[in-house]
């Protein structure tokens, strides 16, 4: 069977690319996901070896940071049973019931420069990405094979171009030997000048 493709949304402030590039293993659990739909996507459909693009969301300005992979399947979200997670505790939620799925995931790449969302919107391949549908707010989204190509080939021209930028032109050794020997000239030039005005300078005269 082939391998998916998938976009996940996280809002960088809560957890970003660098978290988890930061996180053991730089793998975590994408719990904390309280929709349907996004929640079968995990439980029914995501598998071992599915790519990810990570996308950051609520963001100035929004964009795609990197791709990680999936290494574990839908398994129980235990925050949604945990009142101390205020923000996905789910008072419905048990061990024996526990509603809600989660996958984990590991880094694979972040981007030297993020893909924001309105040069996705400028790509035709992209036209019919879920992510730039109106409306479309699922934190979890299917990906076309093609779409996921076209957006690492984005990824591939923006650090190309961001290497011509920063890459400055070496300067060659004769000219930089000529550069020195003109400004040693030039020191030599003005020190014989100083000398000279030195012995000009009129002394007062010894008292008699």
């Amino acid at each position: 069977m082939s391998k998916r493709c998938w976009l996940l949304k996280t809002e960088p402030d809560c957890f970003s690319i660098h978290d988890l590039a930061a996180a053991p293993r730089q793998t975590t659990c994408w719990s904390g996901v309280r929709n349907f739909q996004a929640r079968n996507f995990m439980r029914d459909q995501m598998a071992l070896g599915d790519r990810v693009l990570f996308y950051h969301s609520n963001a100035e300005p929004a964009a795609i940071a990197g791709t990680a992979v999936v290494v574990r399947e839908g398994y129980s979200d235990h925050t949604a049973w945990d009142p101390k997670d205020v923000d996905h505790f789910d008072p419905k939620a048990s061990p024996d019931n526990p509603i809600w799925q989660m996958v984990d995931i590991r880094l694979e790449t972040i981007f030297d420069e993020p893909l924001a969302l309105p040069l996705l919107r400028q790509v035709p391949g992209l036209k019919q990405m879920e992510l730039l549908r109106k409306g479309s707010r699922l934190s979890v989204q299917p990906v076309t094979a093609a779409e996921f190509e076209t957006v690492l080939g984005l990824a591939a021209e923006a650090k190309a171009s961001t290497a011509v930028k920063t890459t400055a032109k070496p300067k060659s050794p004769k000219a930089s030997a000529a550069k020195k020997s003109t400004a040693t000239k030039n020191t030599a030039r003005r020190a014989a000048a100083k000398t000279s005005t030195a012995k000009k300078v009129r002394r007062p005269a010894k008292a008699r």
